[in-house]
């Protein structure tokens, strides 16, 4: 069966699926950062144990929701103005998380190009897999415990330490992201919270490195064959619930079998792609997992 979706699709459906919505995106855009603001809010207001845990979890999916932007706006699948979507992937996503969207899409690109080979940049991210449980809750604990996040601020530190030897559009973005982060504690500052910034920094440190672990095995680990070009043999889609979208898979990120078929898809249509392929019976034969616990235990095994 082709992978060709050009071949697949009848003009009409390809142009419907691929159709960008401005007014869409942007809701998706004004979501995101309600919600931050809701959650920081919230810390303000009942700032007790329980509360802050829960907002430093659901900040950190929000996080990997300002990467989605960043990756969506790189595609140029997000808004229809080729401007509008460097804006919103720089100064709305990419900046607030320390993300360099240009350098962050040359990589991507080339997973897109060599998915499938030996020659995938991001291999190195789920080759491994199947591990045994132990292995995974260790790696579960490095990341909740914020080792590998103080790795990333040590490195942004570093970066910061040689600035002057750091090239253009390298340092261009560092110093653009130190100034949304240090605008963000001016404001929680002036609001007589300072100490909610802290919260953005714990999530990027614990709860956003172990969501991204979890796409990163969702998306490509223990699929039935990693060196194999059909998209349906070395990538994932995974069917999930609401709160497992709310705190691990903004924006149907989940569908990442129907973003590899075609890359120009925007998100908010990635759903729909995924439905009108079942209905054709492209996916006769392939298995979507139903949550991620339930796909923790395939990718792993006792020890």
């Amino acid at each position: 069966m082709t992978t060709n979706m050009r071949e697949y699709l009848t003009e009409a459906e390809f142009s419907r699926v691929t159709s960008k919505d401005n007014v869409r995106a942007a809701s998706i855009v004004a979501f995101d950062w309600g919600v931050i603001i809701a959650l920081f809010t919230l810390a303000a207001l009942f700032p007790n144990p329980l509360v802050l845990l829960a907002v430093i979890i659901m900040l950190g999916g929000r996080q990997m929701a300002l990467g989605v932007l960043v990756h969506e706006t790189g595609h140029q699948s997000l808004f229809t103005s080729q401007a509008l979507n460097q804006f919103v992937g720089t100064w709305l996503a990419g900046y607030w998380v320390f993300s360099d969207k240009g350098a962050y899409m040359k990589g991507h690109l080339m997973h897109h190009k060599d998915c499938g080979t030996p020659n995938d940049p991001d291999l190195k991210n789920f080759d491994a897999y199947p591990v045994s449980r132990t292995s995974l809750r260790r790696k579960i604990a490095r990341d909740l415990s914020g080792q590998l996040g103080w790795r990333r601020v040590k490195s942004i530190g570093k970066s910061l330490g040689r600035l002057t030897e750091l090239k253009a559009t390298t340092k261009e973005t560092l110093l653009r992201s130190v100034s949304c982060n240090v605008l963000m504690l001016v404001v929680m500052t002036l609001v007589g919270a300072p100490w909610l910034y802290a919260l953005w920094v714990i999530a990027f440190m614990t709860s956003h490195m172990l969501i991204t672990r979890i796409r990163q095995i969702a998306e490509h680990a223990a699929v039935p064959d990693h060196f194999e070009p059909d998209a349906r043999l070395n990538t994932r889609t995974i069917y999930i619930n609401w709160l497992e979208s709310l705190l691990v898979a903004p924006h149907d990120l989940n569908f990442h079998l129907e973003h590899h078929l075609i890359a120009s898809v925007p998100i908010y249509r990635l759903k729909e792609f995924h439905q009108l392929l079942l209905e054709k019976g492209y996916y006769e034969g392939v298995e979507f997992p139903r949550g991620y616990f339930n796909l923790m235990r395939q990718v792993t095994f006792s020890g």
